[in-house]
């Protein structure tokens, strides 16, 4: 593997910083996207961004490009030019993950017939009170996965009839490409702390400003 994702997982320090500091900041995206209670879709970006700023860190600003253009469905942030998928899943059953968010069925065919994984993923399992993983799994991967057991075993479309929320993995093909041997992984205890947390604060704060 000639990715530098790899390293994450070389960095005693910065492994011991995700299992401490990744539940904190996501529990933070979620008080910060919800309301009444229901953590809203938005909450998505937040966390890409929260796993963006965790590249930032480890390997520095002027090596992580998020200027991508809008017509990358697929890439979330490149790493040294390397085009990088970030995606995550909550529960402890890892029944698929979402490839493209679409409403258009056409644009879901059209993914469909036309996908083959080209991209590194990083996947965050999220399990509150629970263990998950963040997962870093290769394009290489991914790739001899769905050529080993098919486009039809490795992708799912919405039902006919129901309302299309885009493309997304299987639990067959899930389950191959996270036990896969060349998959790396860190464990993570998803405890959620006591948080006095005011969405508004920073927005006030900008208002007091001369």
């Amino acid at each position: 593997m000639s990715s530098r994702l790899i390293e994450i997982f070389q960095d005693e320090a910065l492994i011991n910083k995700i299992k401490n500091r990744l539940p904190y900041l996501f529990h933070i995206a979620e008080l910060e996207n919800s309301r009444a209670g229901k953590v809203g879709m938005e909450v998505g970006s937040v966390r890409e961004k929260i796993i963006i700023a965790l590249l930032i860190y480890k390997f520095g600003e002027e090596n992580v490009n998020v200027d991508l253009p809008i017509t990358e469905l697929e890439v979330d942030v490149c790493l040294f030019n390397q085009p990088i998928s970030i995606k995550t899943i909550s529960g402890k059953s890892l029944s698929g993950v979402k490839l493209i968010w679409t409403v258009d069925a056409i644009k879901s065919k059209e993914f469909y017939e036309n996908y083959f994984p080209r991209y590194d993923l990083i996947l965050v399992q999220i399990t509150w009170n629970d263990t998950g993983n963040f997962f870093y799994i290769p394009f290489e991967v991914q790739q001899r996965v769905f050529n080993e057991i098919g486009k039809e075993s490795y992708l799912k479309l919405p039902k006919a009839g129901t309302n299309p929320r885009g493309v997304e993995t299987t639990k067959e093909a899930l389950i191959k490409l996270v036990n896969d041997p060349i998959t790396m992984s860190i464990q993570v205890h998803w405890k959620r702390d006591i948080v006095k947390f005011n969405p508004y604060k920073r927005w006030i704060d900008l208002w007091m400003e001369e």
